[in-house]
């Protein structure tokens, strides 16, 4: 499986997405400035990706910075969170980590049992879960969905249509809609995927058909206003999207382009998640 992001404790790298497909590079990111730098300039991309870079670049720079007091590494914290935020302001996961360590940072320095140097451990092994997390998570994902397409799709073999990257390269790892598809790949259950460009920006194009083959995962990219012409074809089980937002009623944001792929799909009676 792909990594885009490779860490252990004092040292972190990242696959330049900026150079994909073209060319595999991974950049050291020695410093909490260059993990800025590196959501900022989008070589890392994808909320829970970004979420996950930003809190283990602040885990690098704390591993081997030194303090006085407590006072002295909470403030460190929430200086450097509150200018991780400022990174992608959109990314609706980065602002639920600053305020989750935040929080924890607050916790710690108030608890009267807690010696400094333990302080700072518990914040690097807290900002170190978060990467195994996400994983764990979209490991879940991956296998929910999979099994909720195999009871759901009359139409068999499974061959599934994606749009934008919601795999390896967006999140710590295995994906949330590619982790999908890649469960039903590792179980045997899928025929084919097909994959949008995704314009402006090319994620598609760029990115997930990036993942399919290096995992060697059966695959075609189509360009964008294939979509229904592809359905029709008959070729297509379903459809499965990320989301960027989900409300409470059920209705979600997603890349532009979603919305005319959902029509498409409700057209054609394809089921679409």
């Amino acid at each position: 499986m792909l990594e885009a992001i490779l860490y252990k404790r004092g040292k972190l790298e990242i696959l330049d997405q900026l150079l994909l497909p073209t060319k595999t590079s991974y950049d050291n990111i020695t410093s909490i400035q260059e993990g800025w730098e590196a959501i900022k300039l989008m070589k890392v991309r994808g909320a829970p990706a970004i979420s996950i870079v930003a809190a283990l670049c602040l885990s690098v720079e704390l591993t081997k910075t030194d303090f006085v007091s407590k006072d002295d590494l909470h403030n460190f914290i929430i200086k450097n969170l509150n200018y991780l935020s400022t990174s992608r302001p959109t990314a609706v996961n980065l602002g639920q980590i600053v305020k989750l360590l935040s929080k924890l940072s607050e916790d710690y320095l108030h608890d009267d049992n807690l010696a400094m140097n333990l302080m700072k451990e518990r914040l690097l092994a807290d900002t170190e879960k978060l990467l195994a997390s996400d994983i764990r998570i979209n490991k879940s994902i991956g296998e929910y969905g999979g099994k909720h397409i195999l009871e759901n799709c009359s139409k068999m073999p499974i061959s599934i249509l994606t749009h934008c990257n919601t795999g390896s390269l967006a999140t710590a790892g295995y994906g949330t809609a590619l982790g999908v598809i890649r469960w039903l790949y590792e179980n045997n259950h899928l025929h084919h995927t097909y994959c949008t460009e995704t314009r402006p920006y090319n994620q598609g194009a760029r990115l997930t058909a990036y993942e399919l083959v290096h995992d060697n995962i059966p695959s075609t990219l189509i360009c964008d206003s294939m979509v229904a012409s592809l359905m029709q074809s008959g070729k297509v089980s379903a459809v499965i999207v990320g989301a960027d937002r989900v409300v409470c009623n059920g209705g979600t944001a997603n890349k532009i382009g979603t919305y005319q792929i959902a029509v498409c799909a409700k057209y054609h009676t394809f089921h679409f998640m």
